[in-house]
């Protein structure tokens, strides 16, 4: 190879290298708009998302508050949103019913997913026995509270032991373990 062929070379290359930094520009710039849709699309969607949980626990929470007896139990109180941290575990509670003798952790879910299942029988129940000691002595009842779920997701609950409440118009239906 001449120097000559070397020179033409060299040139070719930057002139390629420079093709090829623009582009990549470019596609940075693309992705940084993309991003940014993405990232508005998250947040309208995650707003609706939000919107129906909270008209299901405001359902929940007023039909259980006008009328608080569940699987025949009356309950003294309603508490909604509990939130309670201790030794480095923090939790939130949905809605609690509480007597002398019985709490009822309900967890209230638009719709009702395999995930929520094992988050109450797992994290949700073993933190609850921390983070309320003065519940110690009571006998704890797990609900899932709900306005659409699978059938294969209602056995599972069904067969784990918890109880599930659905809307059925303006009413709750419960369906006891």
């Amino acid at each position: 190879m001449t120097d000559n062929e070397l020179r033409e070379l060299i040139t070719s290359l930057a002139v390629a290298q420079a093709k090829t930094d623009a582009q990549l520009a470019k596609t940075d710039t693309q992705l940084a708009k993309t991003d940014a849709k993405l990232n508005k699309l998250a947040e309208m969607y995650g707003g609706v998302g939000n919107n129906q949980g909270k008209v299901a626990e405001e359902f929940y929470f007023n039909s259980l508050k006008h009328n608080p007896v569940l699987n025949g139990i009356r309950f003294d109180f309603i508490e909604k949103n509990v939130t309670r941290s201790k030794r480095g575990i923090e939790e939130e509670y949905d809605l609690l019913l509480v007597n002398g003798e019985d709490v009822y952790i309900i967890e209230v879910k638009y719709r009702l997913h395999p995930k929520d299942i094992e988050r109450m029988l797992g994290r949700k129940l073993s933190n609850f026995k921390i983070l309320f000691p003065e519940y110690r002595d009571y006998r704890i009842h797990l609900a899932l509270a709900t306005f659409t779920l699978d059938d294969d997701v209602k056995q599972m609950a069904l067969d784990q032991g918890i109880t599930l409440l659905q809307r059925r118009g303006e009413v709750i239906e419960t369906l006891s373990a």
